[in-house]
């Protein structure tokens, strides 16, 4: 078992350093490490939610808020299902991901479906810079939108300070009365996905990293799928509470269905729609949010902050 592990390590070093026997890597190698994932799987997270019920019922969200003609920032919005959702219903939207090859995928199929999205390539951390030097006019002014969605940042840092570095930066994109969209991966979610699609995983002994905190009640910030950070359902509204923002909703993205999403995908529309109906009647239920791989708090600024 030594020498095994020792070969894992050996394998994992451009993941990060290992020291006194835990995983430890800087924000820089991080980032990097999330970059390369993400540029390497575009067709594959464009594909990933189509037609699946987390977007269904996360769209069905967003209309409740975002109209046509609103101004919208997605903030890590990856190869851009959302965003172009938005812009076909008649909203200015900016997209902003740390991955060139998804801002190129936004580009390309911006003009070949007629579908407007701006696309931005940065770090979510410094989103604020980096949107007002490339808005266009008045440098001196701050851009500013309706509406601001911080989804896949959000999965990815591992620390609590960048995670808040993120979203202070976002909220000074976004006017008052605005509304805030920010998505996380849950523990429970994380336990859900490997019941249902990865259940060796839960013999294999490099798991431990995840399945100690899960029992213990924690969040986890590290090795998954790429770098990610997983949070406890609990700790989502307190940590959120900071900011400054009026909570208007927290609820699962794929409310009840995400342990039965292969189930769900085999069964004719009219049944999928029952499903979709009450599985958004579950959504905000306390009782039901462990049942979701993702979950999102949606605010509204009223007030401003001093950043």
């Amino acid at each position: 078992m030594e020498e095994r592990e020792k070969e894992k390590r050996k394998e994992r070093k451009t993941e990060g350093k290992i020291i006194d026997g835990k995983e430890k890597i800087t924000s820089d190698e991080n980032v990097k490490i999330v970059q390369n994932f993400y540029d390497g799987s575009v067709e594959t997270e464009w594909a990933r939610i189509a037609d699946k019920p987390e977007f269904i019922l996360t769209c069905r969200k967003l209309d409740k808020y975002i109209k046509p003609g609103d101004k919208v920032l997605d903030i890590g919005g990856g190869p851009g299902r959302y965003s172009f959702y938005l812009a076909e219903k008649g909203c200015d939207v900016t997209l902003f991901d740390l991955s060139p090859e998804n801002i190129a995928h936004v580009k390309k199929h911006s003009k070949e479906s007629g579908i407007n999205v701006r696309a931005v390539c940065g770090d979510a951390r410094e989103v604020d810079v980096q949107i007002n030097s490339h808005a266009k006019g008045d440098k001196s002014e701050t851009e500013q939108f309706d509406h601001v969605l911080i989804m896949g940042p959000l999965y990815h840092l591992l620390e609590e300070m960048d995670r808040i570095k993120a979203i202070e930066a976002a909220l000074t994109l976004l006017k008052p009365g605005g509304t805030f969209f920010a998505a996380f991966i849950s523990m429970s979610g994380g336990l859900v996905f490997g019941l249902r699609d990865l259940p060796h995983a839960f013999a294999d002994p490099d798991e431990e990293r995840f399945l100690v905190p899960l029992a213990k009640g924690e969040s986890y910030g590290g090795r998954a799928f790429t770098q990610a950070f997983f949070i406890n359902q609990h700790e989502v509204l307190p940590f959120m509470s900071q900011f400054g923002l009026e909570k208007l909703h927290l609820f699962g993205q794929e409310s009840v269905l995400a342990p039965n999403i292969h189930t769900f995908m085999e069964q004719p529309p009219e049944v999928k729609e029952a499903m979709l109906d009450l599985a958004e009647k579950l959504c905000e239920k306390d009782e039901y949010l462990s049942w979701a791989e993702h979950l999102m708090y949606i605010g509204r600024k009223y007030k401003e902050r001093n950043i």
